[in-house]
């Protein structure tokens, strides 16, 4: 069940007052205009992540009848790929961070994330699944002709509803990007439902306290909109979407949820899997887990190889895997999964930012 905590009323307002504070930036399918001066190792960036979401098929947003899918928004770590310490650094070369800035590479990674599209009463609902730092920079790839994009990432995109969005957990990666979404409730929709657990709802209380009470907000600031809901450990529906939490450990004593759609299960942020949630796994068509690194785990996220146990355990029909950091080749690691399958039956794969997967929910 979820519980309704009421919403978050900002004054009207526009956000005029920060122009002095932002460059704008003009992108024109695959172009990229920026001053001849400067900015040129972030022009490279921007223009990669816009070709990138173009060659992977996210030109647009139209689903046919009844068909559901799943949008990977970002498949990354924290710090995203290609990672900044690795761009500049001049003694040594990263390969995957190198590739990443190439466009239409399947090394870039954005924050953690996806997006649920599927058919509802009124039309087609998007639901999202966290909302870090560098969630809402891939809306951009459903824009198939230009947009005005600024340094500090506010987007206005063709995508016209965000009906919900889901929290994992409280790290900053998953929540970090929730004021972004004012563009939408100041000019697009009147707020936004966002499901997540007590402890992180007390979490956020504290990171994210002017969303939750306005009453300190500057007068004329511009905040999201967010109407908090509380759920537990037991399932709740979202837009007549059925959605069962996955309880799984995120490094020892952090508590962080996995979620059921469906025949789909989504585990991003895994440690260890408690014994009372592999049952809730059962019959999963496809599972998309926790993948760090590709020699070992850390203490807070599966590796491969633990990642590959879990796959034979629950033995899911299709696994693609993400949360993957820059140690994690694309093209690479894929051909040595690939061979999991002649020698196995194993059909897993690593996702990338963009890749849209057909669904049945």
């Amino acid at each position: 069940m979820a519980s309704f905590l009421g919403t978050v009323r900002p004054t009207p307002s526009s956000i005029a007052c920060f122009a002095p504070c932002r460059r704008q930036i003009l992108l024109y399918s695959s172009r990229l205009s920026l001053p001849r001066t400067g900015f040129f190792r972030f022009k490279r960036i921007l223009q990669a992540c816009l070709q990138s979401n173009l060659a992977n098929g996210g030109s647009g947003v139209h689903l046919p009848a009844k068909q559901s899918e799943i949008i990977f928004m970002g498949t990354g770590t924290s710090e995203g790929i290609p990672r900044v310490s690795c761009l500049t650094n001049t003694s040594k070369t990263c390969p995957v961070c190198t590739k990443a800035m190439e466009p239409g590479n399947k090394n870039r990674r954005l924050n953690t994330s996806i997006l649920i599209r599927y058919p509802g009463p009124s039309g087609i609902c998007n639901i999202l699944i966290d909302a870090g730092f560098s969630t809402i920079v891939l809306f951009i790839g459903f824009l198939p002709m230009g947009i005005c994009l600024t340094i500090t990432c506010c987007i206005s995109v063709r995508l016209r509803t965000i009906d919900a969005v889901i929290i994992t957990h409280s790290h900053a990666d998953a929540i970090g990007g929730l004021d972004d979404l004012r563009d939408w409730t100041n000019n697009v929709q009147p707020y936004i439902p966002i499901y997540v657990a007590e402890r992180d709802f007390e979490v956020m209380k504290k990171t994210h306290y002017y969303l939750i009470d306005t009453s300190g907000v500057i007068p004329g600031a511009a905040v999201s909109d967010l109407q908090f809901n509380i759920i537990n450990e037991e399932p709740f529906t979202v837009h007549d979407l059925k959605v069962t939490p996955l309880p799984v450990w995120h490094g020892s004593g952090y508590r962080s949820l996995g979620f059921r759609f469906g025949n789909v299960c989504y585990i991003s942020d895994v440690s260890d899997i408690l014994e009372e949630t592999y049952p809730l796994l059962k019959d999963c068509e496809i599972l998309i887990m926790d993948a760090l690194r590709p020699d070992r785990s850390s203490s807070t996220h599966f590796g491969l190889p633990r990642a590959l146990d879990e796959v034979r355990k629950i033995q899911p029909k299709k696994t693609l895997f993400t949360g993957m950091m820059h140690l994690m080749d694309h093209e690479k690691v894929n051909e040595e999964l690939v061979k999991l399958m002649e020698t196995e039956g194993l059909n897993v794969q690593l996702s990338y930012d963009g890749l849209r997967v057909p669904v049945t929910l």
